[in-house]
């Protein structure tokens, strides 16, 4: 399979790069913004891509890539997906901290090619937003406090993760997490039952997150922790294997591990 990475020099870009071999992939673009210094240069990540270059996604060609896995920045979204369009390849999204108006982007662009988005691409996480959505079903009274930390180059706070975790734990009690959101804790007394986030930057912290249920007299605590950033470049890359076979239409992770299916034979 033949994949483009948009985003090519971030953390995640590389990290695709350096994980295709393993999968049977083959790095066949590797994009980079208009303003990257790096534009023109071999990738060098191990023998993925050998003999490729970055370069801007207005110079792929038709039959290039099979599909594009962006690990970019939220305003490249756009072209990104204006791209997807036009070579007709489907598209993984990774990308955090888009608008409502940029996920609506994504239904539209659903309507043309296959799309799959997914704030956070490691298994665990899909897994845990089911979870999440059950005991706060389950345990309707509770507060709920998400924790996450990232390492301290991360720009979006609470994260994509993080976000997705609360509109996992608001969809258990039937309402959405605009409605139960009490943001990054601050100052004043807290609604029982709300929904906060506390977040932390440091050092070099991969990704971890804890969805906290507090009811008086005890806690139940739920946590994922990545210790390699390899967890999510093997998901974005079986995400995209996944995507290829699929028709246009809008999908998560959940959909490429039949989530729905097994829940349903394990009630």
């Amino acid at each position: 399979m033949k994949l483009g990475i948009l985003g090519a020099t971030g953390r995640m870009g590389q990290a695709v790069i350096a994980s295709a071999p393993r999968y049977n992939a083959t790095v066949t673009a590797a994009v980079v913004s208009q303003q990257s210094n790096r534009y023109g240069e071999p990738i060098r990540a191990n023998t993925a891509g050998a003999g490729v270059r970055f370069q801007h996604g207005h110079e792929l060609q038709p039959g290039q890539v099979d599909v594009l896995i962006d690990f970019s920045l939220p305003q490249a979204l756009a072209d990104n997906l204006q791209l997807a369009k036009q070579l007709q390849v489907p598209i993984v999204v990774c990308t955090t901290g888009l608008s409502e108006q940029q996920q609506c982007s994504l239904i539209q662009a659903a309507e043309q090619i296959p799309v799959l988005y997914a704030a956070n691409t490691s298994v665990g996480i899909t897994l845990l937003r089911q979870l999440v959505q059950l005991t706060a079903a389950a345990l309707p009274d509770t507060d709920i406090e998400i924790f996450e930390a990232h390492h301290s180059a991360k720009r979006d706070g609470p994260s994509g993760t993080a976000v997705v975790l609360g509109e996992s734990a608001a969809a258990g009690r039937g309402k959405s997490l605009a409605e139960l959101s009490a943001g990054v804790r601050a100052d004043g007394v807290r609604e029982p039952g709300s929904i906060g986030f506390s977040v932390l930057r440091a050092a070099d912290i991969i990704g971890e997150h804890t969805v906290m249920f507090a009811h008086s007299g005890e806690r139940l605590e739920l946590t994922h922790r990545v210790s390699n950033r390899q967890i999510f470049a093997q998901g974005a890359i079986q995400a995209s294997q996944w995507l290829v076979k699929q028709p246009s239409g809008l999908y998560s992770m959940a959909d490429m591990l039949h989530l729905k299916t097994l829940l349903k034979q394990l009630v």
